[in-house]
């Protein structure tokens, strides 16, 4: 096995961008959501996850180059973090105030609609929600949903049917192909070695709605989430019974991940 892809998502739920090489330590990946959009109203961190309010996050995307953080309206404009009129553009843009913070307060809470209500009602639809607190298998202060780091293989993602991307991860491996699909679940608890870091499968990563809706150009795919639902819904430790594509990881030794580098499970 090895890596196939490495991302890194500026910006909590913009699309992100495809780099050579990670740099990683206990938090994640370096530049990986260091960034979101908070709701002034409510204070909650504003995500996909939550697709009739958030689901055109979407077609913004974020890259990080030397200067900082650049944004990329739907309209194509482009816009710097750290513009000092950002807060008031994206506000304007997406019909809610939001501040874009570089922090993430303590406790913060994601609002997460059962991923099953959304395929029956659609993404209009005024579906319940769970509070959900991110981050909590990371250390710092970082946007990521649980995690500091996020894998999927090229096995699961290709029985699924579906572009990768749609997941969100941080690495994609590539499996031979007669690799189970799913595989990602089994490695919890185990140490995996890829290139120069040392990590452990933590917890299968659970799926939301996000797969299912529009990425930039890329339109709606159900099957993202049904296949799952169908055909791998586990027993996640501490959030019950989910459909799970890929694992969660912690960094037992930091280092930089390079596309190519060779994934070892121990």
């Amino acid at each position: 096995m090895k890596v196939t892809a490495l991302r890194r998502y500026p910006v909590k739920s913009m699309l992100g961008e495809d780099v050579s090489s990670l740099t990683v330590d206990e938090r994640g990946a370096e530049g990986d959501r260091r960034l979101a959009l908070l709701d002034i109203e409510t204070g909650r961190v504003a995500t996909a996850k939550h697709p009739r309010r958030w689901r055109g996050l979407l077609s913004y995307s974020a890259r990080r180059g030397p200067d900082g953080v650049t944004i990329t309206l739907p309209d194509g404009r482009q816009v710097t973090a750290d513009d000092p009129g950002i807060d008031e553009l994206l506000s304007d843009l997406l019909g809610r105030k939001v501040h874009l913070a570089g922090e993430r307060p303590a406790g913060a809470e994601v609002e997460r609609p059962a991923p099953e209500d959304v395929l029956e009602h659609g993404v209009d639809a005024e579906v319940d929600y769970q509070l959900l607190e991110i981050s909590q298998g990371a250390p710092g202060a970082t946007f990521v949903d649980y995690a500091p780091l996020h894998l999927v293989t090229t096995g699961t993602v290709d029985a699924i049917g579906v572009e990768t991307l749609r997941y969100r991860p941080n690495l994609v491996v590539s499996t031979p192909p007669d690799f189970a699909a799913y595989a990602e679940t089994d490695w919890v608890g185990r140490e995996i070695r890829i290139g120069e870091v040392r990590a452990r499968g933590i917890l299968p990563t659970p799926r939301c709605s996000v797969p299912t809706l529009e990425h930039g150009e890329l339109g709606r795919a159900p099957q993202a989430l049904r296949a799952p639902i169908a055909q791998n819904k586990v027993d996640v430790p501490g959030f019950g019974m989910l459909p799970c594509v890929g694992a969660y990881l912690e960094v037992l030794e930091p280092g930089t991940i390079r596309t190519g580098d060779p994934v070892r499970i121990g």
